[in-house]
């Protein structure tokens, strides 16, 4: 709504947008973390896969249309209009989310006291260090968000411009293939999640997504990077979607919320890989950085998936189960 009313007086300058932006993120993790908790606790261990399956396509559709219609919409309407609709939008959100509570399981397993915040990160990061499971799920999303995700998320709009030399129109393009590679791979998941062995498939999913941003490092044709971006929005929510529903399934009840905002703090080296990243890219040049993260990526990924391999690859580990 700030957006809108700056940018409908024409008073909208580049400060604001970092302004408003620094206080979305410290609202976002809160969202995401309470999202994924809710999941588990509503759903029974065996849909779980399938239940954050779901909960990603709603995330990857809006992405989708968001990239396809943002760009037409700011240049057809204005940036003061266009953000009228999004407002709506983000309204509509708040409205639905009044309907959540009712739905919610009122009994609980255990009974704890109130705590502090400093007393719940600790005993949550106790917790985790102590689960092996957990330990190498949660080290795997702090690797992908800090070699894999930068590629895809803030520096794609210097690879539109600098690398394919596009606007804000083939922005969209490449934002709503990768989205669109999500989607798929997400809807597959929902369907048959409950087949799988989460754990191995996370461990193959961020192999394969980082093997897959290679190439997307070395493409330098538009049309051949959408179709890698593509493959790897596919690959990548086999990576995700399984590794949320693998801390889901391995926590305790009464840590769930706990380990999964760890989860979003883990999500902070995915600015640091950004920070780092520009530098680098305007020495060495975008092909090579992204080459070199995402190789760093693959091989630590690897280590990762050698060194807690009983607890994450063998079939008959509880993150494995079915």
């Amino acid at each position: 709504l700030i957006v809108t009313v700056l940018a409908l007086s024409d008073r909208l300058e580049p400060w604001h947008v970092f302004v408003i932006t620094l206080l979305m993120g410290l609202v976002r993790p809160s969202d995401l973390a309470l999202r994924h908790a809710l999941i588990g606790d509503t759903l029974p261990a065996t849909q779980l896969v399938s239940a954050s399956s779901i909960s990603r396509t709603t995330q990857d559709s809006a992405r989708i249309a968001g990239a396809l219609s943002g760009a037409g919409l700011v240049t057809w309407l204005g940036m003061g209009m266009a953000y009228i609709i999004v407002s709506a939008l983000y309204i509509t959100s708040l409205l639905l989310t009044l309907r959540v509570a009712g739905s919610v399981r009122r009994t609980r397993a255990f009974s704890a006291p109130p705590t502090s915040i400093s007393t719940d990160l600790r005993d949550g990061l106790a917790y985790a260090w102590t689960t092996p499971p957990l330990l190498a799920a949660l080290l795997l999303a702090l690797l992908v968000n800090f070699t894999a995700f930068p590629l895809v998320n803030g520096l794609l709009p210097y690879v539109a411009k600098a690398v394919y030399g596009t606007g804000q129109t083939g922005l969209g393009y490449l934002v709503a293939s990768y989205a669109g590679g999500a989607l798929l791979g997400s809807i597959l998941l929902s369907r048959f999640g409950y087949r799988i062995r989460p754990a191995r498939v996370m461990v193959v999913g961020c192999v394969l997504w980082h093997a897959i941003n290679i190439v997307f490092a070395r493409m330098d044709s538009f049309d051949g990077g959408i179709v890698v971006l593509l493959v790897g929005g596919f690959v990548q929510s086999f990576g995700m979607v399984t590794l949320a529903a693998l801390l889901l399934r391995v926590t305790s009840e009464q840590f769930r919320s706990r380990v999964m905002g760890i989860r979003m703090l883990v999500i902070y080296t995915l600015p640091l890989g950004l920070l780092i990243s520009g530098p680098l890219i305007a020495r060495y040049g975008f092909h090579n950085v992204a080459t070199g993260y995402s190789v760093l990526g693959l091989v630590l990924s690897v280590l990762i998936a050698v060194r807690w391999r009983a607890h994450i690859w063998s079939k008959g580990a509880p993150a494995n189960s079915r």
